[in-house]
């Protein structure tokens, strides 16, 4: 049965993107950053509740994040924050949100790694970006 949903387009909404590190991502990293684990840790984006429901997102979801830099696909998940964060998503750092920073250093001759700006919609693809 086909629901009414699938005639809607998914909102894109912005999103600005603080990367992070975890212990447990740099324990899979130190194995191999090409394993199922690391992939498992790093390909995920983390949003607010309230963000999750505005672009009809159900936990584990794949989305399509983009900017100039360039374009991925990982999965969200529900942000851990207790405090709401609207519009702010969390990605740990690794191969998918490097694809999203600008090669843009102003100045610095370094990269912006945090605050990231893109665009995110729920993906029409099936699979995460694979960087294999």
């Amino acid at each position: 049965m086909m629901g009414f949903d699938q005639f809607l387009s998914s909102p894109e909404m912005e999103i600005l993107i603080i990367t992070h590190r975890d212990i447990f991502q740099s324990a899979a990293s130190s194995h191999s950053r090409f394993s199922d684990d690391y992939a498992n840790l790093t390909a995920i984006i983390r949003l607010d509740k309230q963000d999750m429901k505005k672009a009809g997102l159900k936990e584990g979801n794949l989305v399509a994040v983009e900017n100039s830099a360039g374009k991925v696909v990982v999965k969200a998940l529900q942000s851990t924050y207790e405090e709401p964060h609207p519009g702010t998503a969390y990605m740990l750092n690794g191969p998918w949100v490097n694809a999203l920073v600008s090669a843009e250093t102003s100045g610095t001759g370094v990269p912006a790694f945090k605050y990231i700006e893109a665009k995110m919609t729920k993906s029409k693809e099936s699979s995460i970006t694979s960087f294999e």
